[in-house]
């Protein structure tokens, strides 16, 4: 239980870090994965990441970029506790002797099981935070959606419950959720792991500098995203279609039409501020979660 508990403080410490640097980004990502599609002759609400950023200091000032922060803050602690908690625990159970350093592979099995595990969490908490941070986006659309003004997520919490369907409404999008979080779990940690083994030139890697572990650390995030991208615009999508007149029946029938009124590349909006956050976000978050669990011992 004493790993336990290393493994919970030092997954609340590295999450705290990650969604202090990382929330504007995700707030960007949202706004441009969100927006609808223009009708013929008509520019989108926004060109692209800049421009986004611009609109948004300018309409809501620059609290805007960490609009939908009270929710996975509120949960940081369980989301990130749990992550590295059930991949601790997992480490322990494919292990081949007490002690014994994982391989890359080993660890890439770790992370998917942790990806499992949290995208129970992470669902309904991306659904509160995506529909506060599309708000704007979806502004000059005309579905029922935008007539319903968020205050907070405790707001947007009261309105899945009591208007679409209960618990089962705040678990709109679990399916591309989990396909998000297991596979992206898997590489990340995959990552992390192998490039800590070759910094350190072997499979010891507890004495690798900070720099070594940030490297590390942004480079197997944005592995994360490069992987699950797409996978991320459709539980985006999901979450924020309105409850009444939705415009996709699941996650392939969303696949379907992104593709077929945006081509891929509409399955790659706000790609940009996805990578530009992965890495100094998840660079912060793994030096964060390594120095605690030191410290602890």
């Amino acid at each position: 239980m004493g790993d336990v508990a290393k493994d919970l403080a030092a997954g609340t410490v590295g999450g705290a870090a990650q969604l202090i640097c990382g929330h504007p980004f995700d707030t960007i990502k949202v706004k441009l994965q969100s927006q609808p599609a223009p009708l013929p002759g008509q520019l989108p609400k926004y060109s692209g990441a800049f421009d986004a950023v611009k609109q948004t200091i300018a309409a809501e000032g620059p609290r805007g970029l960490y609009k939908g922060m009270g929710a996975p803050l509120a949960t940081v602690a369980a989301f990130n506790a749990v992550l590295f908690t059930v991949r601790g625990q997992m480490e322990t159970l494919v292990r081949s002797n007490p002690g014994a350093p994982l391989t890359v592979d080993q660890q890439v099995v770790c992370g998917a099981g942790a990806g499992v595990a949290v995208s129970i969490l992470a669902c309904p908490t991306e659904l509160i935070k995506c529909r506060l941070q599309a708000q704007s986006a979806l502004a000059g659309s005309e579905t029922a959606t935008v007539a319903v003004k968020y205050g907070g997520p405790m707001d947007v919490a009261r309105h899945v419950l009591k208007s679409e369907g209960g618990m089962r409404g705040l678990f709109k999008g679990l399916v591309p959720t989990m396909g998000r979080e297991i596979p992206g779990n898997a590489i990340m940690f995959g990552v992390y792991e192998a490039l800590k083994q070759k910094f350190a030139g072997g499979t010891d890697t507890s004495g690798l500098s900070r720099g070594s572990l940030i490297v590390a650390g942004g480079l197997a995030g944005a592995s994360f995203w490069f992987l699950v991208y797409p996978t991320d615009v459709i539980k985006s999508v999901i979450q924020v279609d309105d409850h009444r007149n939705p415009k996709f029946s699941g996650s392939f029938d969303a696949f379907r039409k992104i593709r077929a009124t945006e081509g891929f590349k509409g399955l790659y909006k706000g790609f940009g501020p996805a990578m530009a956050r992965s890495v100094p976000a998840n660079a912060a978050c793994f030096l964060a979660y390594e120095m605690t669990r030191s410290a602890l011992g």
